[in-house]
Order: structure tokens, then sequence, then C-alpha cells
């Protein structure tokens, strides 16, 4: 076995990896948790299957955006705290610079209709992969009766009865380490600590995995430095009752509290960012979610337009709009996603110590085979919103390119980036021939 075990990637490697993620990760956490999935765990064979699905579990417990914590997870445990950072900021980096020049051209009324014609053509590209990524990774979980039953009541709670995602998790994480002390062969899916070695598992032993006191503080204190230093650099500069400062703080306490992803949070920020702050109109907002929608990395990221146009109609005296409005962007943006490092670099060890506990093991068996649920529910927003635009009639260009890139992707085995350049090419020339 250990003759087949893929060869660690060099750090070079793993950064070329992370910076095409973050090119490519379209379609909300269902489309990039699908595509890492098929790169890391199928592909390239970093990742085995197993600790995949147990990084994944602890990351879909933590507020704030699951695929890029995942990332940062993943990377950490190829290439220690810098192989997190580079992973984390990789996945967002991408998509904070095409977000901010749609946000500028936006609010300088510039055109930008050829650029979503090309993102319209990569809806399908996404449907085909979350579907795609839905059936593999329910084969590899929802091996019997039982499984197959909590995903599916997973699916019910939370999109018909709307029931909040912590409290479907936790459920499902009592009723697997119950289940587990009863009925071990129907519980435990997931082996506790086995599974196909992967070259991640090379990093078994190694001591960056290993927990301590004396980390975890070094961690935190450097985390909550690198995350609040900024803020109070802001209210001592401009103000707490400046825009910029008010910014920093808002979005700092929605990253602590925004649990159940980016749909679950973004109503409840959008009505404070529009009824409360008076940052922009709800028009704005809906322009904003559309461009966050249709570009590469996590759907918070609308959250940097919210703080650009802020940043833009509440400029300082003296500011130009547009510096203003960076600065708005890049406030927002890193009191956004900052504490994603600390809450992985500060738990992770800990959780890869859980890996070989069989209770642990039935618990997060049942907890990803509610995930299933929970990702199928994503997909059916996903599928919604991109077949029926704006509540409308069935967008025919999408659902055909959907059948036909799940096609080649599930029986022409067609590689994700192909699929992604025919897709986009043919939105592009869809627009154009409907102009």
């Amino acid at each position: 076995m250990a003759d087949s075990t893929p060869s660690r990637p060099s750090f070079a490697e793993a950064f070329r990896f992370w910076l095409k993620l973050g090119l490519i990760s379209f379609g909300g956490p269902t489309g990039q948790i699908a595509i890492m999935h098929e790169e890391l765990v199928e592909k390239k064979k970093w990742i085995s299957e197993e600790r995949f699905l147990h990084a994944l579990n602890y990351c879909m417990l933590l507020p704030g955006p699951e695929a890029q914590q995942l990332a940062i997870y993943t990377g950490w445990l190829l290439h220690r705290t810098w192989g997190g950072i580079v992973a984390g900021a990789l996945f967002v980096l991408p998509s904070a610079m095409l977000l901010f020049l749609l946000s500028w051209l936006y609010m300088a009324g510039q055109d930008v209709e050829w650029i979503g014609a090309i993102f319209h053509g990569l809806k399908p590209a996404v449907l085909a992969v979350v579907a795609v990524a839905v059936l593999r990774i329910g084969a590899k979980v929802l091996k019997n009766g039982v499984m197959w039953g909590i995903a599916a009541l997973a699916f019910v709670a939370i999109f018909f009865l709307k029931a909040p995602f912590p409290l479907i998790v936790a459920l499902a994480a009592l009723t697997g380490w119950l289940g587990g002390k009863f009925r071990r062969d129907k519980f435990l899916v997931i082996p506790a600590g086995g599974g196909a070695t992967a070259a991640a598992d090379l990093a078994a032993d190694a001591g960056h995995l290993q927990p301590s006191w004396g980390r975890a503080l070094r961690v935190v204190f450097t985390c909550l430095a690198l995350w609040w230093l900024p803020v109070l650099g802001l209210g001592l500069w401009l103000g707490w009752d400046e825009t910029h400062a008010q910014e920093g703080l808002y979005f700092s306490k929605a990253a602590m509290v925004t649990f159940g992803g980016a749909y679950a949070v973004l109503p409840y920020v959008a009505q404070q960012a529009v009824e409360r702050y008076g940052w922009l109109s709800t028009p704005q907002m809906i322009d904003g979610l559309g461009m966050a929608e249709t570009t590469p990395g996590p759907l918070i990221m609308v959250l940097q337009f919210v703080g650009f146009v802020a940043g833009w109609q509440h400029a300082p005296a003296g500011w130009s709009p547009l510096a203003s409005a960076a600065l708005g962007a890049l406030v927002t943006t890193w009191v956004t996603f900052l504490p994603c490092f600390l809450w992985i670099f500060l738990g992770a060890p800990y959780i890869e110590r859980l890996r070989g506990n069989e209770s642990v093991a039935s618990a997060l068996s049942a907890v990803t085979a509610a995930v299933v649920g929970v990702v199928l529910n994503l997909a059916v927003w996903f599928a919604v919103h991109a077949l029926f635009p704006a509540g409308g009639s069935l967008d025919l260009f999408v659902a055909i390119a959907t059948v036909i890139a799940f096609w080649l992707m599930q029986w022409r085995k067609w590689q994700m980036i192909p699929v992604v350049g025919v897709c986009a090419a043919a939105g592009l020339a869809y627009r154009l021939l409907a102009a």
C-alpha cells in the first residue's frame, strides 16, 4: 500500500492548485465543495475520503464560509500554517479582485453585460458539477437505509421546515452517537481513521497536527491582533461613528454568528445594511447579490460589494468616492474572512485527534449523511434560481446546457475545466445571438 500512496505535493504544486480553485470556484458552497472533492479526493488523491468528510463536518459547524474553511483545513494538513494561509487567501483573492472591478464599473455607470453573459454560461457547468458531486458523495456515505433516512430528514427539515442548520447537525450527531452504541453496523459507515491512503496521510505524525496550549494561545493572540487592530485603528483615525469603522464593527460581529451558510445569513445582513445603516438601497443590494452569485469564490463575498458601495456613497470629507469605496471593501473583506483562519488553526489539531474514535466516527457518519441532505437543499436552491431567474419562466439555455454538461462529466468523463470553458463560451455566444 505504501507504494501506491500518492506523493505529497510540493508547496508550488499546491499553490497552483489553490490559485486555479480560486478562479473556478463558482456555484456557492455546493459547487466549491464539489470541485474540491473531485480534485483533492478523486483526481489528485491529496486527501482521503474519510479525512475530507471529517474536515467538512467540522467546517459545516463553524460560522462563515465552510468551503473556504475546508480549503484552509486541507492546505494546513498538507503544508502547515503557510499552506492554510495560501489556500484560504487564494480561495477569495480572485473573487475579491473581480468583484472590486465589477463594483467600480457598476458605481461608475458602465455596461457589464458581456461579463454577465459569460457568467450566465457558467451556471450550467456549476449545476452539473454540483449534481455529480451530490451523487458521488452520497454514494460514499448513504450505504444503508438508516443513512438515507437521515439525509432525507435533513433535507425535509431545512428545505420545507426551515429548521436552523446547527440544530439539524446537533440532532444528527446525537443520533449517530447513540446509534453507534446499539447498531454499529448501520451507523459506522465512515471508517474511524481508516480508509484509502492519500497524500495528506503522510503528515499524520507531523508536529503541526498535535494540539498544545502554547500553540493555541499563539494562534488566538495572532489572529485576534490581525483581526481587531485594523478596526481599532479605523475607529481612532476616523471616529467610531464614521462608515468605515461601523463596517469593521458590524461585519466583525456578523463573522462570529453567521452559522448556516450565506443563504441563511444574507437576508439578515441585507436588512441591516439597507434599513438600519442606510449604506445602500434595496435595488443595489439585489444587484450586488447577482454579481456575487456569478463570480467565483464564496457567496458571502457580496459583503465586499456592500462595503464598496457604502464607502462610495458615504465618503469622508475630502476623500474621493473610489478611495473611500476601496477602504470600505478592504475592511469588510478583511473582517469577514480573517476569522476563518482562527477557527481552523485553533480547532483543527483537536479535530484531528478525534480521528480513530468509533463513537465520534458514528456521530460524524450521521452528520455527513445530514450534510448530504443540506447540500442537496443548496443544490436545489441554486438550480431553482438558475433555471427560473427572478421567479420567471424556465431559462431554456441553462436547462439544455446543464443536461449536456452533466452528460459530458458523468458519462463522457470530461474534466471540469473543459466543461467550464465550453459553457462560458456558449453563454457569450448565446447572448450575442439573442441580441
